[in-house]
């Protein structure tokens, strides 16, 4: 628990919000879990919190919108699912968050644009530019023109990219378990959460790597792979079951939620 005092002082602050959280398994959104989510975050940024929410979801907008019951197996229509999931996603985080005075920023990015230098630099000073004017962006991958989060990613890497490409103090990324298990804690009643990890110390061979839910593309695997990618990066990660969008405020109380990803800096600040 002394290294979960410090998360109250983490000013700069990511959450990643998956597909699953944002639908219900008839792939309709889930308009109640996403105004919450809104006034959650609007709250930590009148505090005076910087917030970025990288957001998947345009897949699955686009599945409900066109009355689908599940993602398609063809690369190009899952594209243009993201195509028309897109405009509505933004549209609807926009409604919600201008409840509460909010302005949001849409940035599209792809793994290749951060891979190059100049074009990482630019996107580095354009999320710089929006938090100074209190604007939270939202953040999404092209998936009209990039493959890789649509095979693979479902944004978990992509928000370790963005979280270290801004320096940010932590990486919250919901999901639907509290944390990373030893066994899958829907199927075995044994199953233990594995509350911190720090210094290296998680054995992947002692944690269950296989959940997937039936509309995101990820699984616990990419968020594990995300929060080491930060951790070497000195930034704190939460993986957290974000079923109710108020566990945020929740986990920067200091409280024994998700599974804590200790940075080496906030090994020092308790040391």
């Amino acid at each position: 628990m002394k290294y979960r005092t410090k998360l109250k002082n983490k000013n700069k602050i990511v959450v990643k919000i998956g597909t699953s959280l944002l639908t219900y398994d008839n792939s309709k959104i889930n308009l109640i879990r996403m105004e919450k989510l809104a006034r959650v975050l609007a709250s930590l940024r009148n505090s005076g919190k910087d917030v970025v929410l990288v957001s998947s979801g345009a897949v699955g907008v686009g599945i409900g919108i066109l009355g689908l019951d599940k993602r398609p197996d063809d690369l190009v229509k899952k594209q243009a699912m993201a195509a028309i999931g897109q405009v509505g996603l933004i549209r609807l985080y926009q409604k919600f968050f201008e409840e509460y005075n909010i302005s949001v920023a849409q940035l599209l990015l792809t793994r290749d644009g951060l891979e190059n230098a100049k074009r990482r630099r630019n996107a580095r000073n354009t999320f710089h530019a929006l938090l100074e004017m209190g604007i939270i962006p939202i953040v999404n991958e092209n998936d009209t023109v990039s493959t890789e989060e649509i095979e693979f990613g479902d944004n978990d890497t992509l928000s370790a990219a963005v979280a270290t490409l801004i320096h940010a103090d932590l990486l919250i990324i919901l999901t639907d378990t509290d944390g990373v298990y030893t066994a899958d804690p829907h199927a075995n009643e044994f199953a233990r959460k594995v509350s911190k990890v720090k210094n290296a110390s998680l054995d992947l061979k002692d944690v269950d790597l296989n959940g997937r839910s039936k509309m995101g593309s990820g699984g616990m695997v990419t968020k594990v792979a995300a929060a080491e990618l930060c951790r070497e990066h000195d930034v704190d990660v939460i993986i957290a079951d974000g079923t109710d969008p108020l566990t945020i405020i929740d986990i920067l109380e200091g409280k024994d939620l998700g599974t804590f990803f200790v940075s080496d800096v906030t090994i020092r600040q308790v040391v």
